[in-house]
């Protein structure tokens, strides 16, 4: 649930605004014996100290449109009032969250073009494309008279990926030119050696498993994936079967692909009404629900209660996603009710076929990108204690000069010299939505 501030000036500028789901209450109380343990649905960073000053907010900025990146904005808007800068995908599935909200016409939305430059306050910012696992993911780099900061947001090293432009390494060597203070950098994958593997590689694998089934197949993945949903309609369109969509958050994320120009006019979608009087072997589903959700479509449909598909014997589930720690004892049980009813499940941790591949980069990228950008600082982030470290490890190796490394709350002061205040905000987490 990442919110990031940026100070400078007296100014604030703030990252990003997201939500977590199905979490404790704190994070303390994951580590405790007690049973009593207060989770909710939806949770965000408790915006308090920002709240405080908000005059002194200039702008928010998001840098894609994932869930733990944008999902809070809709409900913690209101606290902050004012302008929100981001690119034409992103924006489009903020104002999609925004409808029915009474906000839509009042939260100013700035459409940002990808590698623009926007002054907001005292900072200026300059949108670097990136790859990703959804459309126009960006970087930032965020310029002061004090220093400049390198903002990756997440990403990965993708030659081939399905949406959007190729990774290019030539705008990161050129940011060694600029004399970088300090790169605030995703640590998600900074425990795995080499590189991440490249969606169309994933697109391969999906198809391989897809055409030898022979029974109905349903791909559970994230919603968000653009690219992965892409590939499932070009491999529908490869194995005679028809694409359907169960589960609002993927038609809103295919609409708004459609709306910005992402979704190719080619790959024709099959209403989900008619899917299930279809041949079996003419069926691929895509579904909501790879974390086990009780109310996804997935859920519905290992429970025989989906009012649109009725999964039978020899029909195949391929969980096109990773296990998300928190969430192994509910996919556990979705797996076992596909099971016990003959229906076959596939697990990425089942096959050495790339059927889901990472968003985010490995210690080899990591390192890659240390070397191009030559910052002064390295600021871990976006991980737990073991992923900060070892992504802190990879940056000393690649030879940044230093590394700051520390928790929720803390000031990381960069310039004009570099060191940590512990504990300088008083965060938390606030309650969405709640069961």
């Amino acid at each position: 649930m990442n919110l990031n501030l940026y100070g400078h000036a007296g100014r604030w500028l703030m990252v990003d605004c997201g939500v977590t789901f199905n979490s404790p209450l704190s994070p303390l109380q994951q580590s405790s014996s007690s049973t009593a343990v207060q989770k909710a649905e939806v949770l965000a960073a408790d915006p308090a100290f920002i709240c405080a000053q908000r005059e002194n907010l200039c702008g928010i900025v998001i840098t894609h449109a994932h869930e733990d990146h944008i999902g809070a904005l809709p409900q913690l808007w209101p606290r902050f009032n004012c302008p929100v800068y981001t690119t034409a995908f992103t924006a489009e599935i903020l104002r999609r969250k925004l409808a029915g909200t009474g906000l839509l016409d009042k939260m100013p939305i700035i459409e940002v073009p990808s590698g623009g430059t926007v002054n907001i306050g005292p900072f200026s910012l300059n949108w670097l494309a990136i790859t990703h696992s959804i459309p126009e993911p960006h970087a930032l780099l965020i310029s002061t008279a004090a220093g400049s900061v390198f903002h990756t947001a997440d990403w990965k090293i993708d030659e081939q990926p399905i949406t959007g432009r190729a990774f290019k390494a030539a705008p990161f060597k050129r940011l060694a030119q600029h004399n970088i203070t300090a790169m605030v950098c995703d640590s998600t994958n900074a425990l795995r050696d080499g590189f991440s593997v490249s969606e169309t590689a994933c697109a391969e694998a999906l198809l391989q498993v897809i055409k030898a089934a022979t029974g109905r197949v349903v791909v559970s993945g994230f919603s968000s994936n653009v690219g992965r949903l892409i590939s499932l309609a070009r491999i529908a369109a490869k194995t005679g079967r028809y694409l359907a969509l169960l589960g609002r958050s993927l038609n809103n994320m295919v609409g708004a692909a459609r709306a910005t120009g992402y979704w190719p006019d080619d790959l024709p979608l099959a209403d989900a009404e008619h899917i299930g009087y279809l041949p079996r072997h003419e069926v691929l589903v895509i579904a909501t629900g790879s974390q086990g959700e009780p109310r996804a479509a997935l859920n519905k449909l290992a429970d025989d209660s989906h009012p649109q598909l009725l999964l039978e014997q020899g029909d195949l589930v391929v969980f096109s996603s990773i296990i998300i720690p928190g969430n192994e004892m509910l996919i556990s049980r979705l797996v076992d009710k596909f099971n016990g009813r003959n229906i076959q499940t596939l697990q990425s941790h089942n096959t050495k076929l790339p059927i889901h591949v990472s968003g985010h980069p490995c210690r080899g990228e990591l390192d890659l990108l240390y070397r191009w950008v030559q910052p002064q600082i390295a600021v871990p982030v976006h991980g737990e204690a073991a992923h900060i470290a070892a992504n802190a490890g990879v940056a000393k190796a690649a030879g940044v000069p230093q590394q700051l490394s520390g928790l929720n709350g803390d000031l990381f002061v960069l310039a004009p010299s570099a060191r940590l205040w512990p504990g300088f905000a008083t965060v938390g987490r606030i309650v969405i939505s709640s069961h």
